[in-house]
């Protein structure tokens, strides 16, 4: 989770020209990422990234800790800009003053600059992990659930950077699966 504040002097800068691609960081080959995180960090006066540990999330949730990591994310880029923004979602009175943007990171710079933050972060300490948690292709899915790594977790059990409470359907064999929704 990240959050830009844009300077925008430094926008009228030749080398910030990538950012007239900003998006939605899933919108956006990996490539482009990289070029864009460069001209965000080129021309962003502030940056905040925040992890939210798997124990964190198997205590509060992952919507009430996703909440909290904006919180501290905004929190972190103070003074606060002349309009704070924020993809989707109100944060409550604990957070600065923001206005929440539904699809922010297709219509927003900053929130899509934030976008582009977080996901380069995430792949690339995805790939740092991959060579410590070997054979669990973090690499390959960046913490994205898919069939290949659901069926490696089935088999190997999780490791410690996985969550423990996050029970989906996918980690569970076909006979847990089906008797699971069996009893729904």
């Amino acid at each position: 989770m990240a959050g830009v504040l844009l300077d925008y002097e430094s926008l009228r800068d030749h080398r910030v020209r990538p950012l007239a691609q900003l998006n939605d960081s899933k919108q956006v080959s990996p490539e482009d990422r990289e070029e864009l995180f460069r001209a965000v960090v080129g021309c962003a006066a502030r940056i905040s990234v925040q992890v939210i540990s798997p124990g964190e999330i198997d205590r509060e949730g992952l919507h009430r800790s996703n909440l909290a990591g904006l919180r501290r994310a905004l929190h972190a880029l103070t003074p606060p800009a002349e309009a704070c923004l924020v993809d989707g979602f109100r944060l409550g009175p604990s957070a600065p003053e923001h206005v929440a943007v539904v699809d922010g990171d297709e219509r927003s710079a900053a929130i899509a600059a934030a976008s582009i933050v977080a996901k380069v972060v995430r792949d690339r300490t995805m790939r740092r992990l991959d060579s410590l948690f070997p054979g669990y292709g973090f690499s390959s899915h960046v913490g994205y659930i898919t069939p290949r790594h659901s069926r490696i977790v089935r088999e190997r059990g999780p490791c410690e950077i996985h969550r423990r409470s996050f029970q989906a359907l996918c980690y569970l064999s076909e006979e847990e699966a089906a008797a699971r929704l069996a009893a729904v």
